[in-house]
């Protein structure tokens, strides 16, 4: 449906500025008309093009003003004739108005098709200059470099308006920076007709001048594109890459003290220390993870200890959210891909006697239950507990006091009231786990660390979630429906959950059971499992099983502005080959294919995207129905392992 509705839009937009541009070219050839323009791009002499104009009186208005318009919007067309014989023609300020009217509307025109078909249009803006892009979008000074570009060489208005648009910029910033940018340059060719009419001479100098500046400029421009460029990227100090350093002793007490203070309005902690009064240094401590905020819980432990925290490196990618969490000891990690850095960071604090806590499922659990470890994972801890004790915190009901999916007013929220428990024990005493075999290890990490947030809350009657929304959101993990079988007909209001197509209705008490009388299961973890079977017969009946949809691409952003910045535009395509994506990548056309081989899982954020890593760089993909995001996900968990099993 949403793609029939872009579709349609695009060819109404298409047939909509086809007529109008045929419209215009028509105006422009048709009678008087022809004759000014053949004697503007024909080298007529400035006289007869003057005697021309004024015969049109009115309308030569219009066909400078469309002239103005169609070079923003026809790249090929130069500017600097037309705008020197307004300013000859009409005088500065009406020369200057009517050009300036023609920019405007042109630069209208390319935000609308920008909006409509996106960085498609980059085919057609892209032009062989030697200027990133990709840097320029991302610098702090954008809006100063808009100008500076308006001034350079070879860069057509056109190209500009299409990289000002491509910054997601709301119409009137935009509208304000184009036509501020091109001002200047259009007065100087206004002006510089003006001026010839009155004052051969000086024109005669100003002319030579600005020949020897374009002359100069292009020459050089390399040069000049390459300074552009450091300009650009002179603010960007900033790599979310990090070297371990210990923890400011006291930035960590205040920001632990602040961390325990705001968690134990919200949620009751119970601590278990299993008679462990300090850890046995160098330390590797491993922890379930349940919920966004589990790092709060482990902080209720572990605070004495200053230990360094293996984080998401997207988190790392906005500067000043990276610098603090660099200050607190964190370590960025670029989940379920080869990451060296990290890798080298872990075993400098096992070297420095430091103490490292590590959630090796390496992702929010999607139904409150254990998800799994990556096997290189499992080899690598196991390794570092030749050097380190190795103890494990195992966390009871984080999940269901702060879910995945929960969402209010778009953002993440605690369940107040909740209870959470958390246990800390010691696995292995330092040199010990080497003894085991791998497969013993897996075995005995896993024993500990599996756990199920609903077998909990069975063994805790007395634990209930008042709240009079608990199922905001399920429908941002349960896409099908258990009554009809349809894909992402669900809603949720409060504490029910409905299908549009079918009507099943079902309500989520306090303790998160399921209540209607014809409920198909008893909670939403036995919901998503059935989901995850029904696709596993998709899969096994079909071998040309896919997943393919369009999306919007976002990158880590350059120097730490913030945490993601929009690359582009495109499709893409998961099966049993791997990952495909087709579609621009900041001004390019690009074809990228993650091999089954290399994916272990998709990250997902529910009702907010899918996402993998490459080494430090980072793909981010947000399709249009954010729900689809759970599907894509549980596909590359059955995929991957099949994958994995060849």
């Amino acid at each position: 449906m949403v793609k029939t509705k872009k579709l349609k839009r695009r060819i109404i937009t298409g047939v909509v500025f086809v007529l109008l541009l045929a419209g215009l070219l028509a105006l422009l050839f048709s009678g008087d008309n022809r004759r000014v323009i053949v004697d503007i791009f024909g080298g007529a002499p400035i006289e007869q093009i003057l005697q021309d104009v004024q015969s049109l009186g009115w309308k030569g208005m219009v066909v400078f003003g469309s002239l103005s318009m169609l070079q923003v919007v026809l790249t090929f067309l130069p500017a600097e004739p037309v705008q020197v014989l307004a300013g000859i023609s009409y005088g500065p300020w009406i020369g200057l108005g009517i050009c300036m009217a023609g920019v405007f509307i042109g630069n209208t025109v390319i935000y609308i098709l920008y909006k409509v078909y996106g960085n498609r249009l980059g085919e057609y803006f892209q032009k062989k200059i030697e200027v990133d892009f990709d840097v320029l979008r991302s610098s702090k000074r954008v809006a100063l470099l808009i100008f500076i570009l308006y001034f350079l060489p070879a860069i057509p208005y056109g190209l500009i308006c299409f990289f000002t648009a491509s910054l997601n910029t709301r119409y009137p910033k935009y509208i304000i920076l184009t036509t501020l940018g091109a001002l200047p340059s259009v007065m100087i060719g206004v002006l510089l007709g003006h001026i010839s009419t009155n004052n051969w001479i000086v024109s005669l100098v100003i002319l030579a001048v600005l020949i020897v500046a374009i002359v100069m400029l292009y020459v050089f421009r390399a040069k000049v594109f390459s300074w552009l460029n450091r300009f650009a990227k002179k603010q960007f100090n900033y790599t979310s890459a990090t070297k371990v350093k210990e923890p400011n002793a006291f930035f960590n007490a205040i920001m632990f003290a602040g961390l325990k203070c705001w968690l134990r309005r919200r949620v009751k902690c119970k601590i278990k220390r299993n008679d462990i009064d300090k850890l046995e240094r160098p330390a590797v401590v491993l922890c379930n993870h349940g919920s966004f905020i589990d790092f709060m819980y482990f902080s209720m432990l572990l605070s004495k200890e200053k230990p360094h925290v293996v984080s998401s490196r997207q988190y790392f990618y906005e500067k000043k959210l990276g610098n603090l969490l660099k200050r607190l000891g964190c370590i960025p990690k670029s989940m379920f891909s080869a990451d060296v850095e990290n890798v080298r960071n872990c075993l400098t604090v096992i070297k420095n006697d430091g103490v490292l806590v590590i959630c090796p499922e390496a992702r929010l659990s999607t139904a409150g239950d254990f998800e799994d470890i990556q096997p290189g994972t499992m080899s690598f801890l196991r390794k570092m507990g030749a050097n380190a004790a190795i103890y494990t915190i195992k966390f009871g009901g984080d999940y269901l006091a702060m879910p995945k999916w929960a969402r209010k007013n778009n953002k993440r929220y605690i369940r107040r009231g909740s209870t959470v428990e958390a246990e800390l024990s010691l696995l292995y005493a330092k040199g010990e786990s080497v003894k085991d075999t791998l497969e013993q290890f897996e075995q005995r990490v896993l024993d500990v660390l599996d756990y199920n947030d609903f077998d909990w809350l069975a063994e805790h009657p007395d634990m209930h979630y008042p709240q009079g929304d608990l199922a905001e959101g399920l429908e941002n993990i349960l896409y099908r429906c258990p009554e009809c079988g349809k894909e992402f007909t669900l809603t949720t209001q409060g504490n029910t959950i409905t299908c549009s197509e079918c009507g099943y209705t079902d309500t989520v008490d306090d303790r998160y059971n399921f209540t209607s009388s014809v409920r198909h299961f008893d909670n939403h973890q036995q919901w998503y499992h059935w989901q995850l079977a029904q696709m596993q017969e998709q899969i096994d009946a079909d071998p040309e099983f896919e997943l393919r949809d369009e999306v919007t691409l976002y990158h880590e952003s350059i120097g730490g502005g913030k945490q993601l910045t929009c690359a582009g535009k495109g499709e893409c395509v998961f099966n049993r080959q791997g990952l495909t994506y087709t579609g621009t990548d900041g001004e390019e056309q690009i074809t990228k294919f993650f091999p089954i081989s290399s994916i272990y899982r998709l990250l997902f954020g529910a009702d907010e995207d899918f996402e993998i890593y490459e080494g430090e760089h980072f793909w981010y993909f947000v399709p249009p129905d954010k729900r689809t995001c759970v599907k894509w996900y549980m596909a590359s968990i059955l995929l991957c392992r099949q994958g994995q099993n060849k």
